[in-house]
C-alpha cells in the first residue's frame, strides 16, 4: 500500500514481459528474446537502485518492445465496438431497473399537470414536412390524414402494435382498411371514429395533429428509503387491483396519479374540496385541482379540468361519509377529477405495487417540461 507508483509499474511490466516470453517462447526470434531479456534486467537494476528516472525510461522501452510482440488479437475493433455496447446497455438496464425508468403519459387523467395523448380534429391540411419534423421533435405532434376513397361504413377499429413502443390503429371498414398512427382511444374520444359511422367518398374520416403524451422519468430509487409523501405524483403497478383489467399482451397496466390518501389518513369529497383527516387538503397539486382555474388551452374538449374534486362511485361518493385509508395502501386521485378512473373506482393501491415517484418531464418540450409538482 505503501509502495511508490513507478515501482509498482515497473514490477508489473516485469511480470508481463517474463510471461510473455514463457508463452511465446517458440515463435519468438532469438534477437527478440535476448533483447526482451536485456531489458527486464535494467529494468530490475534501476528497481534495485530506486532510481525513479532510470525506472521510468527503462520502462517505457520494455513497454514499447513488448507490446510490438503481443499477438494481435482477431476482430479487435469488432470485440471492443460489441464490449463498449454491452456494457451501455447493461449501465442502461440498471439505470432503469434501480433509479430512473421512462414512462408515456397516455391518458388524460391528470391533465393538466401531464397531459396525455391529445388529438385536434380539423379540416386544415397538414403544414409542410419541414415543419412536420419540427413540431414531432420539439412538441411531439404527428399528424393524420383518413380520407375514404369510397362510400363505406365503418366495422372495427383495432390497435396494432410495432416493436412494442409504436401504436397504430387499424380502421376497418366494409370495402377499405386504414393503418393509422394513432390509438383507437384517440380516435373514438377526439376524432369521433366509431364503428357504424357511415362516410361518403372524399369524406374526411380522422384529419389533424395528434400531441403525444408527456413522457417522464419516474424515480424508482427514493421509496425504498422514505416512505411516499402525500402529494406526489407517482407511479403504480395496477396487478391484482380489482376492476382494472389487464392487457393479454403487456400485462397490467401502469398508472400514474396523485398521491391523496396515506395509510391511516381519513378522507372525504364534498364536492369540489377534498378534505384528509378533517381539514381541506394542502399542497399545490390539491390547491391547484381545488382552484377551478381554466386551462382550456390544453385540453381538445374545451372543458376546464380544474373544476375541483369530483365524487367517487364506489369510494367517497357520499359527501357526509369518510373512508380511511387501509395499512400498507396508498389512495390514488387523478388530477383531472371529473375524467379520471382511480381509487375512487377501485380502491387504494397496496404498497407493493409502487414504483416510484414521476421526477421530471423530459419531452416533449412544451410548457409541462421539467419537474413534476
Amino acid at each position: 500500500m505503501f509502495t511508490k507508483s513507478y515501482i509498482k509499474h515497473g514490477r508489473l511490466l516485469i511480470r508481463h514481459a517474463e510471461k510473455l516470453l514463457r508463452y511465446r517462447n517458440d515463435v519468438l526470434s532469438e534477437s527478440t528474446i535476448a533483447d526482451l531479456k536485456t531489458q527486464i534486467e535494467r529494468v530490475r537494476k534501476a528497481l534495485d537502485d530506486r532510481d525513479e528516472k532510470a525506472v521510468t525510461a527503462e520502462s517505457e522501452k520494455l513497454h514499447t518492445l513488448y507490446t510490438q510482440h503481443l499477438p494481435t488479437p482477431k476482430d479487435a475493433a469488432w470485440r471492443e465496438n460489441v464490449e463498449v455496447i454491452l456494457v451501455a446497455i447493461v449501465v442502461a438496464i440498471g439505470i432503469r431497473s434501480y433509479f430512473l425508468q421512462p414512462f408515456k403519459i397516455p391518458t388524460g387523467s391528470m391533465q393538466p399537470t401531464l397531459n396525455g395523448i391529445i388529438g385536434h380534429p380539423t379540416t386544415d391540411p397538414a403544414p409542410n414536412l419541414l415543419r412536420q419534423v419540427g413540431e414531432y421533435f420539439v412538441l411531439g405532434r404527428n399528424y393524420i390524414d383518413v380520407v375514404s376513397a369510397e362510400d363505406d361504413r365503418v366495422e372495427q377499429v383495432m390497435p396494432k402494435k410495432y416493436a412494442f413502443f409504436f401504436t397504430f390503429s387499424r380502421i376497418i371498414c366494409a370495402r377499405q382498411t386504414y393503418l393509422v398512427y394513432a390509438a383507437p382511444d384517440t380516435l373514438r374520444q377526439d376524432f369521433k371514429v366509431l364503428p357504424g359511422n357511415r362516410y361518403k367518398k372524399g369524406d374526411v374520416i380522422a384529419r389533424g395533429p395528434i400531441d403525444t403524451g408527456d413522457q417522464v422519468f419516474v424515480d424508482k430509487f427514493s421509496y425504498n428509503f422514505v416512505k411516499p409523501p402525500r402529494g406526489d405524483v407517482f407511479v403504480f403497478r395496477t396487478e391484482g387491483i380489482f376492476g382494472i383489467p389487464e392487457d393479454p399482451e403487456s400485462g397490467a397496466p401502469f398508472f400514474i396519479k396523485r398521491l391523496s390518501g396515506l395509510p391511516g389518513d381519513t378522507l372525504r369529497i364534498d364536492p369540489p374540496l377534498l378534505y384528509v383527516n378533517g381539514k381541506i387538503a394542502e399542497g399545490f397539486g390539491f390547491e391547484r385541482v381545488m382552484s377551478a382555474k381554466l386551462f382550456t388551452d390544453h385540453h381538445s374538449s374545451g372543458t376546464p379540468p380544474y373544476r375541483g374534486y369530483a365524487p367517487g362511485r364506489d369510494y367517497l361518493a357520499d359527501p357526509t361519509k369518510t373512508y380511511t385509508v387501509a395499512a400498507h395502501h396508498y389512495f390514488a386521485m387523478g388530477d383531472n377529477s371529473y375524467n379520471s378512473y382511480d381509487s375512487r373506482w377501485w380502491g387504494p393501491a397496496p404498497e407493493e405495487n409502487l414504483v416510484g415517484r414521476g421526477l421530471f418531464v423530459y419531452w416533449p418540450f412544451t410548457w409541462h417540461w421539467g419537474l413534476i409538482r
